[in-house]
C-alpha cells in the first residue's frame, strides 16, 4: 500500500519491454535505504517488486498486463520516474490510500499556470472518469493530487510550486499519457452498489439513501 507522496526522482538505467512483458532497472538512492528483494516500489504509480538491488538501482519484473495498462512502456533510458516504496506501518498518511494498481492512462491536454500554481488538464475515459469526484483523490503517475474540476471529457488538477518540482508531473507536454487510479474507496462502494449492473443494485439493498444515513 502507498500514499502517493513521492519520495524521490529516479532514472531508468534499463528496460526491456515486449508484448509478453519485460523487466525494468532504475537508478535511485532514497528508495533503496533499507529494501530487500521482494519488497514493492511504485514506479509512477505502478506497484513493482524488487528482483534485484545494487548500490545505486533496483530491478523489478514487468507483466504484459502492466504495460497494456500504464505508461511504462513508453519510457526510454534516462527518462524520470516518480518512485515510493510502500508505507510503512508506523508512517504518516499524507496522501491518501494507493495500491499501486494502474486503472488505466489518460492523455495531458493543457498545461496552464495560475498565480504560482499550475492547472492540468487530463483527458481520460468515462470508466475512469465516472469514479472521480471534484474535491476527491486521484493518483496521477503516483503523485495523490485533489481533483478540482471533473466533467465527462476530462478533470483538472491544480499543482503547487512543491508538487511540481518533486514531481515529473510538469515536466510532461502536452500529448504525454499518464497513469492513472481511481481513489480505492470510490471503486469499492461502486461495486458493492452494483452500479452498471441493474440486477445486484436491486439485490444488494444499499442505495445513495442507505450510504448519506451511515454517513458515507
Amino acid at each position: 500500500m502507498f500514499t502517493g507522496i513521492i519520495e524521490e526522482l529516479g532514472a531508468v538505467k534499463r528496460i526491456d519491454a515486449s508484448g509478453k512483458g519485460g523487466s525494468i532497472e532504475i537508478l535511485a538512492r532514497k528508495v533503496l535505504e533499507n529494501t530487500k528483494l521482494g519488497d514493492s516500489i511504485a514506479v509512477n504509480g505502478v506497484c513493482l517488486t524488487v528482483t534485484s538491488l545494487t548500490s545505486n538501482s533496483f530491478t523489478a519484473d514487468i507483466m504484459a498486463e502492466t504495460f497494456r495498462r500504464s505508461n511504462l512502456g513508453r519510457l526510454r533510458v534516462k527518462d524520470e520516474v516518480n518512485l515510493e516504496r510502500a508505507m510503512a506501518a508506523d508512517g504518516r498518511f499524507g496522501g491518501h490510500i494507493v495500491s499501486g494498481h494502474i486503472d488505466g492512462t489518460g492523455r495531458i491536454v493543457e498545461n496552464l499556470r495560475e498565480g504560482n500554481a499550475v492547472w492540468v488538464t487530463i483527458k481520460a475515459d468515462k470508466e475512469i472518469l465516472n469514479l472521480i469526484v471534484e474535491k476527491g483523490s486521484i493518483c496521477i503517475d503516483g503523485i495523490s493530487l485533489t481533483v478540482a474540476y471533473v466533467d465527462s471529457e476530462c478533470f483538472k488538477v491544480s499543482i503547487i510550486p512543491h508538487t511540481g518540482e518533486a514531481t515529473t508531473l510538469l515536466k510532461k507536454r502536452t500529448g504525454e499519457i499518464v497513469n492513472l487510479e481511481n481513489d480505492v474507496v470510490g471503486k469499492y462502494v461502486r461495486k458493492l452498489m452494483g452500479i452498471g449492473d441493474t440486477e445486484k443494485q436491486k439485490s444488494s439493498g444499499i442505495t445513495m439513501e442507505f450510504l448519506e444515513e451511515y454517513g458515507i
